[in-house]
């Protein structure tokens, strides 16, 4: 009964696996293909080529593209983490009248769709002039990560041991000193866990980057592949569309291996005490 269970187990684990693996390796698969082998079925293509590669590269300023998205995504990263700590630390560890209506619309603000506040952000960029620049990316990519990343620093700050904040205050540290002396070294694996998955959300986007960029030269990745054309308008370069989004995905799959035990730190941190 038990060896039936494990092998029911072991099938559903592989099955979950495949389903996951399989469209990113299909990608892989047909980014390698040209000409009419795109429209073969084949486990590994019969005579690779590195050309969908080239010319996404060539063909179009792809090179900075990826640049755009890793600017607009490490600068909301950074500027997520910054105000996220400040705000946790008022709202875990400071006691006020409020304090936890505050904290609900912090999360109610994640709750809006991209497009309900779409209009009036495309105003204010306007009015900003960072219409078809970077930072309007920055501005706009803040109202769906910066609620994320206040609520989980939160909820991790609230188990921070009291006994260290009393130590340091009695030591004459005041809340700044506190925040970056005691509670920041000890915030690692949130910070890691939070900031990896601010920068996938920040570098998947799409709406906003394609309503704030106008030219080929400040455009992000994801708007970049969804505007890939081939020669006709009926027909599209599938090949090179596959090699993009192969080249933009593994520097996320890096990032998650580089980082995953400070991840799953993180995400685990509030299940035990001490």
């Amino acid at each position: 009964m038990v060896g039936l269970r494990r092998i029911a187990f072991a099938l559903v684990v592989l099955g979950i696996v495949a389903w996951a693996v399989f469209p990113f390796a299909w990608a892989i698969v047909t980014s390698l293909k040209a000409g009419s082998a795109l429209f073969t079925v084949e486990a590994w293509p019969s005579q690779p080529s590195l050309a969908n590669y080239a010319a996404i590269f060539r063909e179009q300023p792809f090179g900075r593209n990826i640049l755009n998205s890793l600017m607009a995504a490490s600068a909301v990263v950074a500027l997520s983490l910054v105000l996220a700590v400040l705000a946790a630390y008022a709202l875990g560890r400071v006691r006020f009248r409020g304090r936890g209506l505050l904290l609900f619309v912090v999360l109610g603000v994640s709750m809006f769709p991209q497009v309900a506040v779409l209009s009036g952000l495309f105003e204010l960029v306007r009015w900003l002039g960072l219409y078809n620049r970077i930072g309007s990316l920055v501005l706009s990519y803040l109202i769906f990560t910066l609620p994320f990343t206040v609520w989980v620093l939160t909820t991790f700050m609230r188990e921070l041991p009291k006994e260290l904040e009393e130590a340091a205050m009695v030591d004459g540290a005041g809340p700044f000193v506190i925040v970056t002396r005691v509670f920041l070294p000890l915030m690692g694996p949130a910070l890691a866990a939070t900031g990896l998955l601010a920068f996938i959300a920040a570098w998947n986007e799409f709406l906003f980057a394609l309503t704030f960029t106008l030219t080929d030269d400040a455009r992000t990745v994801p708007v970049a592949i969804a505007l890939m054309s081939g020669a006709s308008q009926y027909e599209l370069p599938w090949g090179q569309i596959m090699a993009a989004s192969v080249v933009v995905t593994v520097p996320l799959i890096g990032l998650v291996l580089l980082f995953q035990r400070r991840i799953v730190s993180g995400l685990t941190a509030g299940a035990v005490k001490g």
